[in-house]
């Protein structure tokens, strides 16, 4: 397999896994797919990051305010891999339960990734509403 098929497999699976599992409460899976390296960032659709602390405060606010996701799809619109680093662009297709209210919403998502120690991680996102 190539680094763009293993990348791509990864964004499908574990990827994947992990964000479904934070609109479900669960922020662990996606907090251990994040570099724990700096810099680290977040440009976010409700709240930005910088950091190792502000990532795990706001990955936190996050799992406890998301509940009974109906739907997650991402929508790959793009990707690329250079050496030991990667993106996506694309959109995140989301039903789910915000502060026990139900909402449905898209969301434009672009993330950067480094490979450390073999294995990819997030080091940022940036993400907003998708407005008509």
């Amino acid at each position: 397999m190539s680094d763009h098929d293993d990348f791509l497999a990864w964004v499908r699976t574990a990827l994947y896994e992990a964000e479904l599992a934070l609109h479900n409460g669960n922020a662990a899976p996606r907090r251990a797919l994040w570099s724990r390296n700096e810099p680290v960032s977040v440009l976010g659709a409700w709240r930005n990051a910088s950091g190792q602390l502000e990532i795990d405060e706001l990955f936190s606010a996050l799992a406890r305010s998301f509940s009974d996701c109906t739907s997650y799809a991402f929508e790959l619109r793009t990707y690329d891999v250079v050496g030991d680093l990667a993106y996506t662009v694309g959109f995140e297709h989301t039903s789910v339960s915000v502060d026990g209210q139900p909402r449905t919403y898209t969301l434009r998502a672009t993330q950067v990734y480094r490979r450390e120690g073999g294995e990819w991680r997030v080091v940022h996102r940036h993400g907003d509403t998708v407005t008509e």
